[in-house]
């Protein structure tokens, strides 16, 4: 089954060469692509889009209050913020309103592509500059923290490749092991660091 996309994004341009994109994308399919998220739940809810990509100054409501409400009406729904913004305020606000990872508009188009192939799979994708100054944002917090220290060789091995951005199958190819192993190792990661999602446990990550 293709991928389904839906697209918030008030750059005209930048929209249609997303669409077109996404359209000339195997594997991807172009669901919805709108100029601003004033009805983007009722637009998930009418097109059931996998995944959404999500400026986050549009006009009317920003895409951080859209995050906010499409992630508690739909938790399934992957939203990955593509925008130019890289101040830790929005980077931080998205991460926790529900976002499942934070692309500046420089990345490229075969990067825009592997990001949305790997959010659907279970990853977070960053532009890296976001995901380094995602880990150190933390590391008073991680060095304090004691449940770091329940992990295992195999479940530290584990948050440190999601702290990378790699999605479930990446993760698994890499230590050479099952899918389903990997998301043992996530469940018994989120009991331990008391957390229930990737972004909260790669908050508490110490390399």
């Amino acid at each position: 089954m293709p991928i389904r996309v839906a697209i918030y994004e008030d750059n005209r341009p930048l929209q249609e060469a997303l669409g077109t994109l996404i359209a000339d994308t195997d594997e991807l399919v172009l669901v919805g692509s709108y100029g601003d998220c004033i009805q983007a739940n009722d637009n998930t809810y009418r097109h059931q889009p996998d995944v959404i990509l999500m400026d986050i100054d549009l006009p009317g409501r920003d895409g951080i209050q859209a995050v906010t409400s499409l992630h508690r009406d739909f938790p399934t729904v992957e939203v990955l913020m593509l925008t130019v913004f890289d101040d830790d305020d929005r980077v931080f606000r998205a991460l926790c309103a529900g976002a499942a990872g934070y692309l500046l508009k420089k990345t490229t188009p075969d990067q825009i592509i592997d990001a949305i192939r790997s959010v659907y799979a279970g990853g977070a994708p960053m532009t890296p500059s976001i995901a380094r100054r995602v880990i150190q944002t933390f590391p008073a917090k991680a060095t304090q923290s004691a449940d770091l220290d329940q992990l295992t060789s195999r479940e530290s091995q584990v948050l440190h490749y999601l702290a990378q951005g790699l999605s479930y199958k990446l993760v698994a190819a890499e230590l050479a092991i099952s899918i389903e192993t990997v998301r043992t190792h996530i469940k018994r990661i989120y009991e331990k660091l008391h957390v229930h999602s990737v972004v909260e446990a790669v908050s508490k990550y110490r390399p």
